[in-house]
């Protein structure tokens, strides 16, 4: 018999946690199982442990008490059907038959003994987190039964070891902020988690929601941080993960024939699967339009370190669609949404042969501040153009978004630009060659970016190329048994493949775009690029309507979010910006939660059954 708690009331609802050996605990602090952000609850607030045959719940000296079935409690042994109450939240206790261990990770309940047996051999095109966590993942599932041989030209050796190129080696590390949520990083190995996850290294700075799991709220951390752990551990590993520093070339089949896999991770631009194209199919930009025309965003992005509490900052971010900030401990990106007017100024200048460069809009380049304040890119040797000329109406509005999100400009240390648009894979999964007598054939995925190059403001593209190399992983290891790949193979993965092309591409198309009074659909930057060119309602009436928006984001967040700001403090922070960012911020409209909100992709779903009837470790 196995037991598990399921939310009643509150963020929780409806979501289920299985019970194991460990203690299950509750509180407010990260280091609680289940993350109850209630103001009623405590920090260590209450836990159920097993004692004999059955379970204990304790309160843990909570300040306000726990309650099981309206009565508080100090120590109550749980029967199936009692309702438990820790501040405005409620759970239910009941039993069920689950065969295998409740409590294990699916992933977990995937990896094989480590037996002899044939190799599944593998190559990975790109070393990013995607192409890392999936040599990674398949050498935690299959152990001695997989080889994978990782390719990324950023990298090169130092010594016996394959590290990250620096700046001076030409590789401009990423220097961004990315959110996981807890549906991927749970669905990691546990060295993965632990290794990544160390205390100061990530923050929890957005509240738990529909795709957080097991009492887990998503988390903060820099990007860099994951390339390095990840290429660390699987530089750890060198008699299943191979690590080549070079660039991988499609056209010479010898690196790539004899294997099983060719799991394409080089990102968005991937040359390898436009090699390939033939195979996966070209994409298809038309889903992404309007009026016949591909829908496209450009987004500034500003290394920035800002003052302002988490609380602050998640709330402003929701409040509106011209600016985004992701950051880890006040240090991140502040994105800034473009009209199409200012996109044109996103240049470079080469102050030598006094010619503009577009290295900054179109590479992208990384230009950083250099000790006179000017903002240079180290490889094209340029200058922004838009922080050089006085009468830029693209910086000025460039720092009153540092001032919104309590940004000194001194505290702007760079300048970047991303070019954002979508196009529709029609398939994920393909052939590259049949089997021969001497060759097994090679199965091709693409996976990360290569196969859902998502628009980041709705936050989901790590998570959705996560994901895509937990299901390939998972697939590939219940599959494996030594004989050539079949197609039917693959089900289950590519079905998760368009499951997470739909949901996030949606999620991110209604970042795009927004739908006026009359139904008619238009483009976000559109909108505040009109309100940057009329008068609009007035000062007044802006601070209005963006206070009544702020209030009420405000009160939806606050049983999950503590220490918000009042109202005297939200007009306070209006009062320093412009009429002009006033209108831009109020036209450009919130964040579309409720129409991007619902069911999110759980790719357990295809392989819980197989997994639970499985043993653990065979």
């Amino acid at each position: 018999m196995s037991f598990e708690i399921v939310g009643r009331e509150g963020p929780f609802a409806d979501q289920t946690f299985p019970v194991g050996e460990a203690p299950l605990t509750f509180g407010r602090h990260s280091d609680n199982r289940i993350v109850v952000c209630s103001r009623a609850a405590s920090r260590f607030h209450a836990e159920i442990s097993r004692e004999g045959d059955g379970h204990l719940l304790k309160d843990r000296g909570s300040s306000n008490g726990t309650l099981v079935n309206g009565v508080l409690v100090d120590v109550h042994v749980l029967v199936p059907g009692d309702v438990i109450e820790i501040g405005e939240e409620s759970f239910v206790w009941q039993a069920v038959e689950r065969p295998g261990a409740a409590d294990v990770p699916v992933t977990q309940m995937f990896v094989r003994a480590d037996v002899s047996g044939p190799r599944l051999n593998v190559t990975v095109t790109g070393g990013g987190p995607v192409g890392l966590s999936f040599a990674l993942l398949l050498e935690h599932l299959l152990g001695s039964q997989v080889f994978v041989t990782v390719y990324d030209a950023r990298w090169t050796r130092e010594g016996a070891r394959v590290v990250w190129k620096n700046a001076q080696q030409g590789n401009v590390r990423r220097r961004q902020v990315v959110t996981i949520q807890s549906r991927q990083f749970l669905n990691l190995s546990e060295e993965m988690r632990e290794r990544l996850f160390t205390e100061g290294e990530y923050s929890e700075m957005w509240p738990s929601g529909a795709d957080s799991i097991r009492g887990q709220g998503p988390r903060n951390i820099r990007i860099s941080r994951v390339e390095d752990v990840l290429l660390e551990m699987c530089g750890e590993r060198p008699d299943r993960i191979r690590l080549v520093p070079e660039k991988f070339v499609a056209t010479e089949t010898g690196t790539w024939e004899g294997n099983h896999v060719l799991a394409v991770c080089e990102g968005s631009r991937s040359r390898t699967r436009e090699h390939f194209s033939g195979k996966f199919g070209q994409a298809d930009s038309g889903i992404y339009s309007l009026n016949g025309e591909h829908v496209e965003d450009v987004v500034l992005g500003l290394q920035v370190k800002s003052e302002l509490p988490d609380p602050m900052s998640v709330l402003l971010t929701v409040a509106q669609n011209r600016f985004l900030l992701n950051s880890l401990h006040g240090e991140g990106f502040l994105n800034m949404r473009l009209t199409d007017e200012e996109a044109a100024e996103v240049v470079g200048i080469d102050p030598v042969r006094r010619s503009f460069e577009e290295c900054v809009g179109s590479r992208p380049c990384v230009m950083a501040r250099d000790e006179e304040g000017d903002f240079t890119c180290s490889t094209h040797s340029t200058l922004f153009l838009p922080a050089l000329v006085r009468g830029s109406k693209l910086w000025k509005r460039v720092r009153q978004g540092l001032e919104f999100f309590g940004v000194p400009e001194k505290n702007l240390s760079a300048v970047t630009a991303f070019r954002l648009s979508m196009v529709q894979r029609p398939r994920f999964t393909a052939q590259l060659r049949g089997a021969t007598p001497t060759t097994p054939g090679t199965y091709g995925f693409l996976l990360g970016d290569a196969a859902n190059a998502i628009h980041f403001w709705p936050g989901r593209g790590l998570n959705s190329g996560l994901a895509s190399a937990i299901s390939l992983a998972r697939s590939l290891s219940s599959s494996w048994n030594g004989r050539p790949f079949r197609d039917s193979d693959f089900i289950r993965h590519e079905a998760a493949m368009s499951m997470l092309q739909y949901r996030h591409k949606s999620r991110a198309w209604k970042a795009m775009v927004t739908t006026d009074e009359n139904g008619e659909t238009g483009t976000i930057k559109e909108l505040i690029g009109r309100s940057l060119d009329e008068e609009g309602a007035g000062r007044e009436a802006d601070t209005t309507t963006l206070m009544e928006r702020l209030g009420s984001i405000r009160d939806r967040l606050a049983t999950r979010i503590t220490g918000l700001p009042d109202d005297d403090a939200l007009r306070a922070h209006l009062e320093g910006l412009t009429d002009e960012t006033l209108r831009s911020l109020v036209a450009g409209g919130a964040w579309d939660t409720l129409t991007v909100g619902g069911e999110e992709v759980d790719i357990d779903i295809f392989y819980r059954e197989e997994a639970s009837a499985r043993p653990i470790g065979v």
